[in-house]
């Protein structure tokens, strides 16, 4: 799907974390490179086309979309509410990441939004940092890779996650292990948390559904144009300036 989950949750959080990032850097060193005169790193484009296939048929079984009625699990106000809350989740994880990049200004930033959300947001289902001019600096493993020097290796298509690339998705499994929030709940409390990030990923999928659609269901090639989105999306974040073409831009243009 679309909606990748930032975080696989069925991974599970228990496990020492020593030596993990070293085993993670090794590893990158040995990703899949592009080849002479390809436009995008994707040899496993195959595989991942048909899984990509799978992932918009699950899509439009759960959330409808193409020719299939729209379907809405959360009224909005409270999808939107679960889509805060889960960001909010998010911003232990953000403090960790930025220190690891020595990005302290954003670590600070990010430390005063989940105070300020959890305090008086309700536990984050409302968004007052964001109303004061307090916005957030995203940060996650995959990105304290990229500013260690890691290459981003090839794009992937995970079964359910969606688009990454190897170094994002060792990025996520490393930020599974680190997450301060991963060591704080457990038991019951943990599946809470999880669910709350479920529900996250639902009210986003209904938040963003007219741009998931038009890709999913209205692209000339659904995939590529996933594709060029998803690059185009991770690299503006990371700061990457380059251009990417898009395949079917003149077919786009066409009247």
């Amino acid at each position: 799907m679309w909606h990748m989950l930032k975080k696989p949750f069925l991974l599970s959080r228990r496990g020492p974390a020593t030596g993990l990032v070293v085993a993670v850097l090794a590893s990158l060193t040995a990703c899949a490179k592009p080849q002479p005169g390809e436009e995008f790193n994707d040899p496993y484009e195959k595989q991942n086309r048909a899984i990509h296939e799978v992932n918009v048929t699950l899509d439009q079984a759960v959330f409808g979309g193409g020719d299939v009625p729209k379907k809405k699990y959360l009224p909005d106000p409270l999808a939107k509410g679960f889509s805060n809350a889960a960001y909010n989740l998010s911003m232990p994880s953000a403090v960790l990441n930025n220190l690891l990049q020595l990005n302290i200004n954003g670590a600070a930033k990010d430390t005063l939004r989940f105070a300020l959300n959890t305090t008086f947001g309700v536990g984050g289902l409302m968004d007052p940092a964001d109303v004061i001019g307090l916005y957030a600096e995203d940060a996650d493993f995959g990105e304290t890779l990229h500013v260690w020097g890691a290459p981003e290796g090839a794009f992937v298509v995970l079964p359910i996650g969606g688009p990454t690339t190897e170094r994002d998705l060792a990025g996520s499994i490393v930020d599974i292990f680190i997450d301060p929030l991963g060591q704080v709940f457990k038991g019951r409390d943990f599946v809470a948390v999880e669910g709350v990030r479920i529900a996250g990923q639902v009210g986003n999928r209904q938040e963003y559904s007219d741009l998931i659609d038009s890709i999913l269901y209205e692209s000339a090639d659904s995939y590529a144009q996933m594709r060029l989105t998803y690059l185009q999306y991770r690299h503006n974040q990371l700061g990457i300036e380059e251009d990417v073409s898009d395949p079917y831009e003149e077919f786009y243009a066409a009247p």
